[in-house]
Formats: structure tokens, C-alpha cells, sequence
């Protein structure tokens, strides 16, 4: 579907299956301790969209300032080095970190761009897209409706003539397990052609202090963003839990380097519907989220198993975030 100049295409794999949420959530839910962590696009729905916005504007949370601050430096270098004529951006969501890429690759002066961008949101593509077209004449843009799991390996088979930039921001691979990490990666190498390079948002390792704040933020807007799963899984489900009754927690896991958010249900709680059954006891903890944290050398290994080259590691001044840049091996 075109809407003036930006054109938005629904990918044919993608699209709500209400039945197979039902069964993953099943599956997290009959887990040692109950586990939603491998699954964070439940967290998305308009409300849920909307929280993570206000999240990245709370003073405690760095993530965006800090990788704002690297592409704002260093966009025109890396569009320079890898020559893109094409950024592909993988969770699209507002477009508002792309502006920086955008302006070099016009800096560049070698044609119009052109912006791809992939999100499970087609109200958020459109408008991000319509915003987009109006600040640069010329741009072409082509967005597509899908999710990581089942789209991202369509989206890089479609036929190009130009040098792309996949670009994945804001930390999200992080919010992957080690497992569906590999997996995510494994697609994004196979859909690599000669030409094309990869620009991966890390949040780095940091101190316990800082990395907690940033999701116990004290206007509880991350509290809030964490409820919104089971307002999510009640709408899409059927189920009747009471949001209210789960409290949030965040910790960090020195060991594994990882963020992990919880919900803690403050009282007795049961799903019983055709489709899922589960039982909460007070004080049972459902595990929501998982945000690993990189160093130099673990960027370099994730990338390594995945058969990708680490070009270099951009980060901020205070070393607080970086993009990695690579390319298949």
C-alpha cells in the first residue's frame, strides 16, 4: 500500500497468530521459574510502543543519548567507509535515531537514498514515513510490516541494486537469548550480499548502579512498560490477570552480564482459558526481559560465531554504548 511517497508493504509471513502466542506463552508459563524473557515482542502493543518512547526519555536512562551521541560524530565516516546507498533498518519504530545516517547518506551526494525500514507497527512505519519525506525531498522509502522471527530473512532476500546498511539500534539484540541470538544473527549473515555491511546498537558493560537505574527509573515508567505483558497477554489471549498485582523488579547479573526484569504477582493468580492454563503463587516471579551487556571482546565473539567480521567498535565518549560494524566473513 503506497500513501503518498512512502510505500508500505505487509510481509506475507507476518501478521497476528493468536494461536501460536497462545502456545508460547504456554510453554514460558509451565517453566522453572515462569520465563517470557525469549519472547519481548509481547511487550508491543500501541501502549506498550508508546512507554518505551517515554522509557528512553527518562534522565536515568543512557542508552539513547549515548548512541545518539555516536551517530551524530560519526555517521558521515560510516556511510563514507561502507559506501551505502540503501539502510535497511531492522525495528524501525519512530525513525528517530536515523536522521543522523539519512543526512550523511545525502551528504554523501551520490543519488537519493533510499530508507527500508521494518517494523511490526504499519501506523508507525507510515507516520515515521511521512515525517521522513517531508524533511528530505527525495528520499525513497519502501517499509515493511513483520517481525524478527519470521520476516527478517524475506526482507533481505528482496532484490536491490545498491550497497546496504543493515542497521539494528537502540541494544534490542541484548533483549535476545544466547540462543535466538545465534539464530537472529545466522539470518542476518545468510541475507548479506557482497557490499552490504551490519551496524549493531551494544549496550555495554558498566557498573551495577547505573545499569539498575536505567530500569527502575523513579517516575516507574519501565514498572508500567513491564506490566503492559499482561495487558497485552489479557487482551490478545483472553486471560484475566490483574496487572496490578504484579510488582516490577530489575537486577543486574554480574555473571551473565545481563539485566533481568521480573513481575512478582502479590497474590494468588490463576489462567484458565481453552487455549492456556497457568497458576501464579503470591510472590511467584515471572521473569519478562533479559538485556545483556557487551565488552570489546564479547562483541567480537558474538559476531565471530555468527560468521561476521568486526570492522570496528564505535562508542560514546563516556563508554557507555556502542555500534558495532561488520560484515559477512
Amino acid at each position: 500500500m503506497r500513501e503518498g511517497n512512502v510505500e508500505v508493504i505487509s510481509l506475507d509471513e507476518a501478521g497476528e497468530d493468536a494461536g501460536q502466542m497462545a502456545r508460547d506463552v504456554g510453554a514460558c508459563l509451565a517453566a522453572t521459574p515462569k520465563d517470557l524473557s525469549p519472547w519481548p515482542k509481547y511487550f508491543y502493543d500501541a501502549e506498550g510502543s508508546r512507554l518505551f518512547e517515554e522509557i528512553t526519555a527518562q534522565p536515568e536512562y543512557y542508552q539513547t543519548g549515548a548512541e545518539l551521541s555516536i551517530l551524530r560524530s560519526l555517521s558521515d565516516g560510516i556511510v563514507a567507509r561502507t559506501r551505502c546507498r540503501e539502510l535497511v533498518e531492522l525495528g524501525s519504530g519512530s525513525a528517530s535515531k536515523t536522521r543522523a545516517l539519512i543526512d550523511a547518506m545525502f551528504n554523501a551526494n551520490d543519488g537519493p537514498p533510499r530508507y527500508v525500514p521494518l517494523d511490526v507497527s504499519g501506523s508507525a512505519l507510515r507516520e515515521s514515513g511521512g515525517r521522513l519525506i517531508s524533511e528530505y525531498p527525495g528520499l525513497e522509502i519502501q517499509g515493511f510490516i513483520g517481525d524478527f522471527d519470521l520476516s527478517l530473512g524475506r526482507l533481505l532476500g528482496r532484490p536491490t541494486d545498491r550497497n546496504r546498511l543493515v542497521a539494528f539500534l537502540g541494544g534490542t539484540i541484548g533483549n535476545f537469548t544466547p540462543e535466538k541470538r545465534q539464530e537472529f544473527l545466522d539470518t542476518l549473515r545468510g541475507g548479506l550480499r557482497d557490499g552490504d555491511r551490519v551496524l549493531i546498537g551494544l549496550d555495554l558493560v558498566k557498573d551495577k548502579r547505573t545499569l539498575e537505574a536505567a530500569y527502575n527509573d523513579a517516575a516507574g515508567v519501565t514498572a508500567r512498560f513491564n506490566r503492559n505483558m499482561i495487558r497485552v497477554i489479557n487482551h490478545r489471549l483472553g486471560t484475566d490477570l490483574d496487572p496490578d498485582l504484579f510488582s516490577h523488579r530489575a537486577i543486574y547479573d554480574a555473571d551473565r552480564q545481563r539485566i533481568e526484569m521480573w513481575l512478582h504477582s502479590e497474590a494468588e493468580q490463576t489462567i484458565h482459558t481453552p487455549d492456556l492454563e497457568a497458576h501464579f503463587e503470591r510472590g511467584e516471579g515471572i521473569r519478562t526481559e533479559i538485556s545483556t551487556k557487551f565488552t570489546p571482546d564479547s562483541a567480537a565473539r558474538t559476531f565471530e560465531e555468527a560468521s561476521l567480521q568486526l570492522l570496528d567498535l564505535y562508542t560514546d565518549d563516556r563508554d557507555l554504548f556502542a555500534l558495532a560494524l561488520g560484515k559477512a566473513v
